[in-house]
């Protein structure tokens, strides 16, 4: 799956998500009860490296092809005010990522990725949608097939954006795919006072009642409330799923972008880790409903993909203790 042409093919691939390989769990698993150590001591470094031996389909899985994807879009809401940035900050932040001196670009290095980005339309921001939906049919669908293409031959794929304004998009988001009032899911994104908080309040209220009839699908809720980066992660989060790929989730805005999908089919999150919570508030909320624990929670807002960068060093870990362990056989150590 590298592309989604027509809004069949995203329901479509939605509805028949592959399952993991319950034999290479099942070797996996064998395999954490015969290492050097009581059963469950290494906690869920155990759990995460028989999660992605299922996905890469074989007892002692690797990260050979790491791969962060950065997606940037712009938003039209940001003209009522909901971000303490301007809108070309996204771009310019893009040209940071190419010089290499974002933070991101530091922490992927460190966990040995490959990074990407992909800018997305930037001189043309989704329309406001208080006003319309954010994206037309044409324009979610390429965005959500940017996404797909982005996965290439990744065996480990973490998320990752920039968008000025994205948090505004993102509680709206999970407001129309969990319920709940604007004011459950807002939060200060990049530092906005209590004026900016009530404006986010106001915007993601005002959209939910114009599209209220019709948020009844994964689809329309992404077009219609999300944006292209936004789209573009979902996009990639379902492509990685028919690849096998298991995929690292950032912040808010990365858990977002899957709140519709999981709406409409809650087994999309099983090929899924979350890279930490953030310290914006519906994020923990957020991955509550997902069924999500995280991995860290070390206060990052940044967004960028940084927290699942972090995270994929304690994944190594997890792949290093479940390689490189000694059996009791092996070690020549009594097990009773």
């Amino acid at each position: 799956m590298t592309a989604f042409p027509t809004v069949a093919a995203f329901k479509t691939t939605l509805a028949t998500l592959p399952e993991a390989d319950r034999q290479a769990r099942a070797a996996a698993a064998r395999r954490q009860g015969q290492l050097t150590k009581p059963p469950g001591s290494l906690g869920r470094l155990e759990d995460i490296a028989i999660f992605l031996a299922g996905w890469q389909g074989i007892e002692r899985p690797r990260i050979e092809r790491g791969r962060a994807v950065i997606f940037a879009g712009n938003h039209g809401v940001v003209a009522r005010g909901v971000s303490a940035f301007p809108a070309e900050v996204t771009a310019q932040m893009v040209a940071n990522f190419a010089a290499g001196g974002a933070a991101i670009n530091a922490l992927a290095a460190a966990a040995g990725l490959d990074l990407s980005v992909v800018p997305l339309d930037l001189d043309r921001p989704t329309i406001d949608f208080t006003t319309g939906p954010a994206m037309s049919v044409e324009e979610c669908l390429a965005a959500l097939s940017a996404g797909a293409a982005a996965v290439g031959d990744a065996d480990l794929l973490v998320l990752g954006e920039m968008g000025i304004g994205n948090t505004t998009p993102a509680a709206a988001l999970a407001a129309a795919s969990f319920g709940g009032a604007p004011a459950d899911w807002i939060g200060p994104g990049t530092g906005v006072d209590a004026q900016g908080l009530s404006r986010k309040e106001g915007a993601v209220a005002d959209g939910l009642a114009l599209h209220r009839d019709h948020l009844t699908s994964a689809f329309e809720i992404l077009r219609r409330l999300g944006g292209r980066e936004i789209a573009a992660m979902a996009g990639a989060v379902l492509a990685a799923r028919t690849k096998g790929v298991p995929v690292i989730l950032d912040g808010f805005i990365g858990t977002a972008a899957v709140a519709p999908l999981a709406m409409t089919n809650p087994a999309i999150t099983d090929h899924v880790l979350a890279g930490h919570c953030s310290a914006e508030p519906g994020h923990i909320r957020l991955l509550d409903r997902l069924g999500l624990r995280p991995i860290l929670s070390l206060d990052m807002r940044l967004g960028e993909g940084s927290g699942a960068a972090v995270a994929v060093q304690v994944i190594r870990s997890a792949i290093a203790a479940h390689d490189g362990m000694a059996t009791f056989a092996e070690a020549g150590v009594a097990t009773a």
